[in-house]
């Protein structure tokens, strides 16, 4: 039995993009689910439960991330992450 894959591609759109803070909210959602999860921004990608590799991402505001998720809860960690990213913009305020 193949393990469930789900690919998205979200947008940073709050001002400060993804600094310690934010990327720390987005590895909590991570890890809340059994999947595996990689982000990759360019030719950089990392695990996305892991604070230190999330940090190497330096996403400023209009920065494009591929989130890939393989496991079980895939797609829920997946609608989850796009969430946080996209629609609550880890509830930081959005560019002015």
């Amino acid at each position: 039995m193949d393990t469930p894959v789900c690919e998205t591609q979200v947008e940073i759109k709050n001002a400060d993009g993804m600094h310690m803070r934010p990327a720390m909210q987005f590895v909590d959602v991570a890890n809340a689910f059994d999947s595996t999860v990689t982000v990759s921004s360019g030719e950089t990608e990392v695990d996305g439960k892991s604070i230190m590799q999330m940090s190497m991402l330096a996403a400023t505001v209009g920065t494009k991330l591929k989130i890939k998720a393989e496991g079980e809860d895939a797609e829920q960690l997946i609608d989850a992450l796009r969430e946080l990213v996209e629609q609550k913009m880890f509830d930081e305020p959005p560019p002015k």
